[in-house]
């Protein structure tokens, strides 16, 4: 999958905010997020990905496209 840049106004402060909420209540229903997973995070805190990049590789991931 090609990247692209996050053109979203979000700062990375945000979006590390809402990645840690998304991670912290998934495992609060006991789903442990993946090295892929927290890489793709990670990817999406930078501003590499955005939002649409960022589900889009875990709907691919667990065959939900």
């Amino acid at each position: 999958m090609a990247t692209k840049t996050a053109t979203t106004a979000t700062t990375a402060a945000e979006r590390e905010l809402r990645v840690a909420e998304a991670i912290h209540s998934g495992e609060m229903e006991g789903l442990p997020v993946t090295v892929a997973g927290r890489q793709d995070a990670a990817e999406y805190v930078s501003g590499r990905i955005d939002s649409d990049e960022l589900v889009a590789r875990a709907r691919a991931r667990y065959g939900l496209d």
